[in-house]
Formats: C-alpha cells, sequence, structure tokens
C-alpha cells in the first residue's frame, strides 16, 4: 500500500562506472542541436589549406595596410603564421613590427614567446639580446631573459646577464635578484661580494641593512658586525647622517639583541640617542624604550627617566610655587611624555591619563597669580597660559577648552594698568584659525580700546594685510598715527603700504604729513625714507627738493654728504619719461658730477660759516673719495689743500694746574683770512718734519708765538674720528 511519499533508497554502494565532469560537457556538446553549432570548415587536402591560408594572408595584410601602427594586428598576424608551422613567415611578421614600433616591449615578449614556443632557443636568445640592448631600462626584458638562462641551466650565462645589467645601476629589485640567483646555487662570497657592489652605488641605510642581515643569516656575525661598523662609520657623527642612519642604529641594535648581547645593544642605542636631539629622534627612542621593557626593568626605566624629574621638580616648586622657569620644565616634560606615550601606539585610557598628567601641572601653574601688578611679575607668567591654550589647540585638538584659556587669561590680566599684546594677537590668531574672523577683529579692537600700545597695532595691521584687507590696514594706521603721530616708523610702514599699492599721490601725502609734525622721533629715518621714494620712482627733481628742505632744517654734514653723493651717482627715470612700451623697465640716469662738487662746496662754506671743524673734515674725507673716483689730477689736488694742519698743543690748566695737551686744526683759507704767518709757519714746520731740514723754517717775528710739535700722521686718525658732531 502505497502512501504518496518517495521510495526509499536501499542500495547505497557506488555505480560501477564513475561519470566524470569532462564526461558530462563531452556528452553536452555532442548532444547540441545543429542549428546552435558553430559552422566548421574541414579541409581536405594541400590544395584547399594552401588557399585557405592564401585568403587569411590576403585578410591580414589588408587590416596592417588599413591599421599599420596597431601592433594587435601584427600580434595577430605572427601569431596565426606560428600556428601554422610556418616561423619563417612569422620571424618576417614580427620583423616588419619592429620596423613600425621598435621599443613596443609587448611587442618583443611576444616574439620571444613564439621562438621559445617552436624551440628555438637560439633565436629567442638572439632577440632577448638585442631587446636588451636597445631597451635597457625595461626590466622586464632582462628578468626574462634571466629567466631563460637559468631555465636552460646555463648559470655562468645568467650571471653574465646579470653583469651587463647591473652596469646600468637598475633598482633595487635587481640586485635582489642578482643575490637570489647565486643563493640558489650557494655561490653565499659571491652575493656578499654583490652587496658591497649594490652599497658602493646606492650607500642608503636600507642597503647597509639587508647586508648586516644577510651576513647574520649566513653566520657570519663578525661580517655583520663590520658591515654595521662601516656603515656607521660612512655616515659619521653629523647630527643630519646620523639622523639619516637611525634604520641603521636600529638593525644594528636588534641584532646584538637576538644574539642575547644586551650590553652591546644598549651601548649601541645611547650612541646614537647620544648624538640626535630627541625631536628628530622618536623612533629610536621608542625601539630603546621597547628594549629596556623587554630584557631591562620597567621600574628603572621610570625613575630614571620621569620619576627622578617628577621628584626634582616638586622639591623646587615645594620651595617657591612662583618659580615659573619650573613650571615650563614641568610642563614640557610631560607633555613630551604624552606624546611618546602616543608615538608607542599606548592605548586611550593611557593617553587621558597622561593629558589629565598635563592639564594638572599646568592648571596649578596658572593658578600661582604673580603678586601686585607690576608687569615684570607677570612677563613669565603669562607664557604659562599660552602654552596651556597651544597644548590644547594643536595636541589635544579641545577647541572649546583652548578657548575658554584665552578667555580667562585675557579676563585675569588688569589691562587698565598693563597689558599683553602677545596674548591679543595670539587670541585673534586662533579665532582666525577657527574661521571666526568677526570675532577675533572684535578681540583686537576690544584690546586698542581698553589699552593702545603699538604691539597691538603692528599685530593687528599684519594680520589684515595678511588677510588682504587693505580698507582695514588703512583706517588702522590712522588710528595708530592718531595715537602716537611721533612714530617715525609707522609713517615710513603706511607710506611703503601705500606704495606697494601703487597710490604714490596717497604716498607723497603720507610723508608730507609725516615731515610736517612738530615733535617725531628720528626723523632722519622719516625723511631718508621721503627722499628714496622720490629717488626710486625717478623724481629727480623732487628728491632735489627734499634735500634743500632738510638742509634748510638741519644742515647737518650727513646730510650735505648724502645730498652731494645723490647728485653724483645714476637714479632711475621717473614712471612720466618712460615709454609706454617700456613701462616695466627701469632706465637709469647717469649723475652729474658738476652738481656734486657744487653741492660740496655749499656744504664747507655753511659748514665754515658755523665755524665747525671736525664736520668740514669729514665733509672733505668724502669729497676727496668721491674725486679719487670721479675728478681729475687737479680736482684731487685742490680737495687735498683744503684739508686742515693738525697740531697738538700744551697748556696749564689754571684750577689743577696740570699740563693739558689738546689738538687743533687750522684750516688754510680760515688762517690766510686770519693770521696768515702763523699758518705760514705750520706749513714750514710740516715741511721740516717730512724731510728733517731745518733750512726750510722761515724767519718768524718775535711777536708770532712759536708751535707745539706737530704730528702730520695724525691728520688723517683726527679726520676720520671726527665724522659726527663735535
Amino acid at each position: 500500500m502505497q502512501d504518496g511519499r518517495a521510495p526509499r533508497i536501499k542500495n547505497r554502494a557506488p555505480a560501477a562506472i564513475q561519470v566524470t565532469a569532462e564526461q558530462l560537457l563531452r556528452d553536452a556538446q555532442e548532444r547540441q542541436e545543429s542549428q546552435f553549432r558553430a559552422p566548421k570548415q574541414r579541409v581536405e587536402d594541400y590544395e584547399e589549406l594552401h588557399e585557405f591560408q592564401g585568403r587569411k594572408r590576403e585578410e591580414f595584410e589588408k587590416r596592417i595596410r588599413q591599421t599599420r601602427g596597431s601592433i594587435k594586428e601584427w600580434l595577430q598576424y605572427a601569431n596565426w603564421e606560428a600556428s601554422q608551422s610556418e616561423y619563417a613567415r612569422s620571424r618576417s611578421v614580427f620583423e616588419r613590427a619592429l620596423d613600425v614600433d621598435p621599443r613596443s616591449i609587448q611587442l618583443w615578449l611576444s616574439y620571444t614567446e613564439m621562438e621559445l614556443k617552436g624551440r628555438n632557443v637560439q633565436h629567442a636568445r638572439n632577440l632577448f639580446d638585442r631587446a636588451v640592448t636597445l631597451l635597457p631600462r625595461v626590466d622586464q626584458l632582462w628578468y626574462k631573459y634571466v629567466y631563460l638562462e637559468e631555465l636552460l641551466q646555463n648559470v655562468p650565462g645568467a650571471r653574465q646577464v646579470f653583469e651587463r645589467w647591473m652596469q646600468w645601476e637598475p633598482d633595487d629589485k635587481a640586485w635582489q635578484a642578482y643575490i637570489k640567483l647565486e643563493q640558489r646555487y650557494n655561490e653565499q662570497d659571491r652575493a656578499s661580494g654583490i652587496y658591497e657592489r649594490w652599497v658602493a652605488i646606492r650607500p642608503e641605510p636600507r642597503v647597509w641593512v639587508k647586508w648586516g642581515k644577510f651576513e647574520e643569516e649566513r653566520g657570519r656575525l663578525d661580517k655583520a658586525r663590520e658591515v654595521f661598523q662601516t656603515a656607521l662609520e660612512f655616515f659619521g657623527d653629523d647630527e643630519e647622517q646620523v639622523e639619516k642612519a637611525q634604520a641603521v642604529f636600529n638593525a644594528f641594535a636588534k641584532m646584538e639583541t637576538r644574539l642575547k648581547e644586551y650590553e652591546r645593544a644598549r651601548v649601541i642605542y645611547k650612541f646614537a640617542l647620544s648624538r640626535l636631539p630627541r625631536s628628530k629622534s622618536a623612533a629610536l627612542y621608542a625601539a630603546f624604550t621597547k628594549f629596556e621593557k623587554q630584557h631591562g626593568t620597567r621600574s628603572a626605566l621610570e625613575n630614571t627617566v620621569l620619576g627622578k624629574r617628577r621628584i626634582q621638580y616638586e622639591d623646587e616648586l615645594a620651595q617657591d610655587g612662583r618659580n615659573y622657569d619650573v613650571w615650563f620644565d614641568y610642563s614640557r616634560l610631560e607633555e613630551d611624555a604624552f606624546r611618546d606615550l602616543r608615538e608607542e601606539g599606548a592605548t586611550a585610557d593611557e593617553e587621558e591619563k597622561a593629558v589629565a598628567r598635563v592639564r594638572e601641572i599646568y592648571e596649578r601653574a596658572v593658578g600661582q597669580v604673580p603678586p601686585g601688578s607690576e608687569k615684570r611679575h607677570w612677563r613669565r607668567y603669562i607664557f604659562l597660559w599660552l602654552n596651556y591654550a597651544l597644548f590644547e589647540e594643536i595636541e589635544t585638538k579641545d577647541y572649546p577648552r583652548a578657548r575658554q584659556i584665552y578667555q580667562t587669561a585675557v579676563s585675569l590680566v588688569p589691562h587698565k594698568v598693563f597689558t599683553f599684546a602677545k596674548l591679543w594677537i595670539l587670541y585673534a590668531r586662533f579665532e582666525v584659525r577657527r574661521l571666526d574672523l568677526p570675532t577675533a577683529r572684535k578681540i583686537l579692537g576690544t584690546a586698542i580700546g581698553m589699552c593702545p600700545k603699538e604691539a597691538l597695532f603692528k599685530g593687528y595691521i599684519q594680520l589684515m594685510f595678511d588677510l588682504r584687507e587693505f580698507d582695514a590696514v588703512r583706517k588702522l594706521y590712522e588710528k595708530y598715527l592718531e595715537f602716537d603721530p611721533s612714530n617715525s616708523s609707522a609713517w615710513i610702514k603706511y607710506a611703503e603700504l601705500e606704495t606697494q599699492l601703487e597710490d604714490f599721490a596717497r604716498t607723497r601725502a603720507i610723508f608730507e604729513l609725516g615731515v610736517a609734525q612738530a615733535q617725531i622721533s628720528m626723523p632722519e629715518l622719516l625723511w631718508k625714507a621721503y627722499i628714496d621714494f622720490e629717488t626710486d620712482e625717478g623724481e629727480r627733481e623732487k628728491a632735489r627738493a627734499l634735500y634743500e628742505r632738510l638742509i634748510a632744517l638741519s644742515g647737518h654734514v650727513k646730510v650735505w654728504i648724502s645730498y652731494a653723493l645723490f647728485e653724483a651717482e645714476p637714479i632711475a627715470v621717473s614712471r612720466a619719461e618712460r615709454d609706454e612700451e617700456d613701462e616695466d623697465e627701469v632706465a637709469m640716469v647717469e649723475g652729474d658730477a658738476d652738481l656734486a662738487r657744487q653741492v660740496f662746496q655749499r656744504a664747507y662754506n655753511d659748514l665754515k660759516g658755523k665755524g665747525l671743524k671736525s664736520e668740514r673734515v669729514a665733509l672733505l674725507e668724502v669729497w676727496k673719495t668721491f674725486e679719487e673716483k670721479n675728478g681729475s689730477e687737479e680736482e684731487i689736488k685742490k680737495v687735498q689743500g683744503m684739508f686742515p694742519i693738525v697740531s697738538r698743543k700744551r697748556r696749564v690748566d689754571e684750577e689743577t694746574g696740570q699740563a693739558v695737551e689738546e689738538w687743533d686744526m687750522v684750516f688754510a683759507d680760515d688762517e690766510r683770512e686770519s693770521n696768515p704767518t702763523t699758518f705760514k709757519f705750520l706749513q714750514m714746520a710740516h715741511a721740516w718734519k717730512k724731510t728733517g731740514n731745518t733750512a726750510l723754517l722761515p724767519t718768524v717775528p718775535s711777536k708770532a708765538p712759536a708751535p707745539s710739535r706737530t704730528d702730520d700722521d695724525a691728520t688723517s686718525d683726527v679726520a676720520s674720528s671726527h665724522g659726527g658732531d663735535d
């Protein structure tokens, strides 16, 4: 009685004949219906074969004529000829293709593969030789060539190919392939020699490390140590080279660790770290810390690096809690410890604990508010706030906390008594980095309104200038000059801004306002900047007018000298006089030596009228140098004759009763007008000193005072030492 259920299989033994997957596929193909099968072309005799080959060749030739530059068509043609066992025709097609594109790597590889499939080994060798000669920088061809020679058990031939390749100084993979070839045939000494050649070509740390590990693996430990020591001698003791060789130190120390030479490894680490700053040896220091954790005691490591310093700082702070230098060192120690943990891959909990320690130190430090309201007590203290804010911004990325730190520091400083421009500026720049420009402007505006000072104006102006807010910069300069109109540097910077913006009318107006100030610090700088501006712009007449105005105001010898040299030096042509085509090119006009001489003469007469002697000597020195460069022999003699005669006199001081020596300078034109006899006597005395002949001395009337001993060598010294005011 059947209940509709499937019959149970009683015989579970395998069938006598097993059906494979290949048999299933073959049966499916044979039982496929005819209308779905691809048509087959059967060749019955050689005549039909030749006819079929002719049609195919005609098709290929037509295709390569149409697309001669297509390497794909050439490869299909050549490979079809090879499939017909027409190797000569296939070679002909490949050679024709190489004439089209001799640098096609795919073409060379297909050509050699065809020859190898046809077991034409010598042809393949010749092809590889041609290929590497034509394309020596293509590593794939060299690898194929070497593989062929090694496959044929021609190890000397493979070595010869590698030698040819190494002459081109290929990349590191090629050298490693050569070394592995020698290692496969147990030629360890040859491999070591290849490493030596490799290092000579590329003396990089990783190559030295590979060589040392190779010598270690083959059991030659002395040779490995020699390799590392040679590498360290090669890099030397220079800080930059030692930084580059950190990998060599690390590998050397790790090798000694593997050999259980822990003291050697420790010495290597310490030697490297002693020659590198901490900022540049983070990786090496991390490796050394790891080494000490594995092979040293953790307590010793912490006590020597962190614990001992913490105890020392705590003791110093217990004695003086307002020793801000100690707080700086203490906070820096904790920050370095935090960075080291982060670089070593510490867990999140460890990093949070390190950050908490840093914050604790800073909170304790800023809690030590200086007593009183004297700024000198606050100078070091305020930098603790700044360092605290920078730590939160840069290291922890806690921007709200950094903003809160700046706000607290600003509210703590008594700005009515004194302020710190650096605090305001750094606070504003922090807001700029947070892309909140209105808040930054509000901060600096509040600072200037509450406690204006020069550094605040400069910082605000520089910030706006960096942001290219030139209208705001102009307004700030106006406020700056209203605050301190006697600051010549502010006038100059304002004028330079307008010069950069090529608003020369505003530049001249600013300079005129500056020089018109009744009281101004260092007016000579402002005048010089004004004159230099007109000179650079090629406005010679305006610069000359400025010199005349300045001489009328001061009449200083340096102004006269600068005026004379200005007339002598070439200057640029003004913008109004330049051609439109040559607007960007600055033409130069030679100076006028005659005008310069006139200025020198005016200066001499002016200083003479004022009775200034040392200034006249300084002027004559410059005038003489000018004439030696630009004038004739007569002009030089004329100026030389204007120099004074320097004499030394002794007199008795009426108050002390002691003899006092005085130097006196006698000018020829002065003495000719007042006392020609005395000047004539001094001239003859100088001539007598030079020649040593007393016959040159004239007969002097008895009423003329006898001069003291003269010193001609001191003339130049006195003249040079009186270059400025008396």
